[in-house]
């Protein structure tokens, strides 16, 4: 019997268990557009990934950023930790085969240990560190970033009669937490309990 790093749920003898591993997964793959955004978020124009322009020493108002912080969340920190977890991997699994040279692509080296997690999983006793340390550099590119846009929430096709005298049957979405709507097609508004009753009464029986 195993458990999971994280969580310990029993893993039949894996390093993580099924939810934690879709998630490492999931971070693997949003990690290099994560860091992408940083870059726009703190490279001004002209300038290239990895410089920090800071107002340290300059005339002018102080920025209102950290710079200390700001020093250590960007593309080149994040590239230098995931091409060590992939040359340690690589160093399990591949103990003749050469490192991976430089210089460090975040995007490269993520997608690699992204088709390598099978493996990884299975056998590799650094898991449940590599996974944390995946998460800490999320965790500092969201707090420069901040959190992913909330998704549409899809409600149905909308019920509105147009000037034709037909159904609309545009698509309805919208975004948690919104109370008002109006169809982007014949731009009849709901925003009333009716309405909302009315949308959901009057639903296809595939949709519904």
């Amino acid at each position: 019997m195993s458990a999971c790093e994280l969580c310990g749920e029993e893993t039949a003898g894996r390093y993580l268990c099924e939810r934690h591993t879709v998630q490492l997964a999931k971070r693997l793959d949003e990690l290099p557009k994560l860091y992408d955004e940083v870059g726009q978020c703190l490279v001004p124009r002209g300038h290239g990934w990895g410089e920090i322009v800071t107002t340290r020493g300059a005339a002018g108002p102080r920025s209102p950023l950290n710079e200390d912080v700001l020093d250590n969340v960007n593309w080149g920190r994040a590239a230098e930790v995931m091409r060590l977890w992939r040359v340690d991997v690589q160093r399990e699994r591949w103990p003749r085969h050469a490192p991976p040279p430089p210089p460090a692509d975040l995007a490269a080296d993520c997608r690699w240990l992204a088709m390598e997690l099978d493996w990884v999983v299975d056998h590799y006793p650094g898991t449940g560190d590599l996974c944390r340390e995946t998460w800490t550099l999320e965790a500092a590119a969201r707090s420069i970033v901040g959190d992913p846009a909330p998704r549409p929430q899809r409600l149905g096709t909308c019920v509105a009669i147009t000037a034709e005298g037909v159904v609309c049957g545009a698509v309805i979405s919208r975004l948690p937490g919104q109370t008002r709507i109006e169809c982007r097609w014949c731009r009849y508004v709901y925003a009333t309990a009716a309405d909302w009753m009315r949308l959901e009464f009057f639903q296809p029986q595939e949709s519904a």
